[in-house]
């Protein structure tokens, strides 16, 4: 998942699915007791205006954030991690191949507006997000099942031939409450990806009778433990508890108040005058500050996700490895987790974070061991190398772009002296809003860009697949067909072994050829009011408020 990197996030590192709680106090059930009088409102801070508020079609944390608090997909994780039946009311019955699923949903579900909720809903929802008319950028998610990536890539413009493309794919609710789901291959990780926003439910009746149901608060219809009341975009929105939730009485808090503030600075004052309950995009010398002083409302939570930069590949002189491996090898990963970030996180020299299970149980990160390593002497032969096989005596200057964040800002700043000091080469910043950043992404409008990924689930392949051909998050612009064939080896095997040697081999192809420079794996800093309990978190997700409360 794109990550827009706050301190407030904070989900846990580990080496299993069974993950730690983290934070706030909550209990594996489900929020715990409470002592004292409870407050009705909770005050978090989004950051930044969502691109969407649409399940189907939502790409950025800040989108995905509030969307987990509003929606619920068929399995959910409690907060110590653990994957468990959420719409669905027991384990999924799975074949003997594993590559057949069959979900059973809980009696009596209802959407936010009083309609019933049924297994026609997910299959609907799935199959919306994987219609190319949809144009999700994470409708590759569904690629796993049957007749998934057929639908999404076609550019069939007969309807009637479009339509049997989408009645192949392997989702079939066979009544109102089963759904059968038939993958292309066994996937150990299939249930973790169900607890994502792609594969939420969304109500069929409104989707057809208003497609911009999403784009406001008076139409927005979710089945989580809050629906959306108010929406001003760009400056807030209100939740409040969903009635028609199955679980509302393990719901302590009445109201989720979300303000959308960028600048570190004021959020933190912020949160410091009590006007925000978690503390979100902390300054980094602030957590520098309160990690030296053993602040107890700091909490810095591991987290499984990669800081890097997306290097154009398809930009001369960045076309050649050796450029892009020169930038990377110049970069003094030590100082900037040190003197910038500040926030504990660990240099990285390879794409996969640490705190990823591999075959053996073991480290994934950890047995592929450090990558490449940092070598100014060698980074100035390799960019000498690389410019005379370009025909060019010296780098043209060109612009780092990042998403609004003053800790993206001192990064940037960082390598931008980095690649001056140690390589003679000058460079510019630029600064625009997490959706625009996404967009020219998209669009590969870029020469060097900042970037994270924060797992979607726990496993290699939500990195390692994101670098793919035909990867919408390729901003790189990078193709390499040892590597989309490594992976479609590791996607095709059902073999835990052979599934994770292929994505070593792949991960080792990836590096070597540099289209994105690692710069640390990410840790999550966050700040909790003294009167806030109930807040969770796990590996890939920002925390979660749903059973938090404030008291008084």
């Amino acid at each position: 998942m794109k990550k827009v990197f706050a301190v407030m996030v904070s989900p846990v590192l580990a080496l299993s699915l069974a993950l730690t709680g983290c934070g706030g106090g909550a209990s594996s059930n489900g929020g715990g007791s409470s002592s004292g009088n409870i407050a009705s409102v909770l005050h978090i801070n989004n950051q930044d205006e969502p691109g969407t508020m649409h399940p189907g079609k939502a790409e950025a944390m800040t989108e995905t954030w509030p969307i987990e608090h509003l929606f619920e997909g068929l399995m959910t994780k409690t907060p110590d991690g653990k994957i468990v039946p959420g719409m669905a009311k027991e384990d999924p019955k799975v074949s003997a191949d594993g590559k057949t699923y069959t979900f059973t949903l809980r009696d009596g579900l209802k959407w936010s507006n009083g309609d019933p909720l049924t297994a026609h809903d997910f299959e609907f929802a799935w199959k919306y997000a994987l219609a190319p008319s949809t144009a999700s950028q994470y409708a590759y998610q569904l690629y796993s099942v049957v007749g998934g990536e057929a639908y999404n890539t076609s550019n069939e413009k007969d309807p009637a031939k479009l339509k049997k493309l989408e009645d192949a794919v392997g989702v079939k609710a066979t009544d109102d409450k089963t759904l059968v789901v038939h993958l292309v291959s066994p996937m150990p990780y299939f249930l973790d990806q169900l607890t994502q926003a792609t594969f939420y439910p969304i109500d069929e009746k409104v989707q057809k009778a208003n497609p911009k149901w999403a784009d406001d608060a008076s139409s927005y219809v979710s089945n989580g433990p809050y629906k959306l009341i108010e929406w001003k975009h760009k400056q807030d929105m209100k939740m409040v508890k969903n009635d028609n939730y199955y679980d509302k009485n393990k719901i302590k808090t009445q109201e989720l108040d979300w303000t959308m503030i960028s600048d570190e600075n004021t959020a933190y004052q912020m949160f410091r005058s009590g006007q925000i309950d978690l503390g979100f995009t902390l300054p980094t010398d602030v957590t520098a500050k309160l990690k030296q002083s053993k602040d107890p409302s700091l909490t810095i939570a591991p987290n499984i996700g990669t800081y890097y930069y997306d290097i154009n590949v398809n930009k001369k002189p960045f076309d050649n490895v050796k450029v892009r491996q020169a930038l990377a090898l110049a970069i003094d990963r030590k100082a900037i987790t040190e003197k910038v970030s500040q926030g504990g996180e660990v240099p990285a020299y390879g794409f996969v974070p640490l705190g990823i299970p591999d075959a053996n149980g073991k480290d994934f990160a950890k047995n592929t061991g450090d990558l490449f390593q940092e070598n100014v002497a060698q980074a100035k032969q390799l960019l000498a190398e690389g410019l005379k096989e370009e025909g060019m005596t010296s780098v043209p200057p060109f612009t780092i772009l990042y998403n609004t964040l003053n800790r993206h800002k001192k990064i940037a700043e960082a390598i931008q002296e980095m690649w001056r000091n140690n390589l003679g080469i000058n460079c510019t910043l630029e600064n625009v809003e997490m959706k625009v950043k996404i967009d020219r992404g998209h669009k590969h409008d870029f020469t060097v860009m900042r970037d994270g990924w924060n797992g979607d689930y726990v496993d290699p392949m939500t990195f390692m697949d994101t670098q793919t051909s035909v990867s919408p998050q390729n901003y790189a612009g990078w193709k390499n067909k040892d590597y989309d064939a490594l992976i479609n080896k590791a996607k095709a095997t059902g073999n835990q072994e052979e599934r994770m040697k292929y994505m070593h081999e792949a991960e080792k192809l990836l590096v070597s050829q540099m289209p994105v420079i690692p710069i640390y794996y990410y840790t999550n800093p966050y700040a909790v009011g003294p009167n806030v309990k109930g807040v969770f978190c796990v590996s890939n997700r920002y925390p979660d408020v749903m059973y938090a409360y404030k008291t008084q």
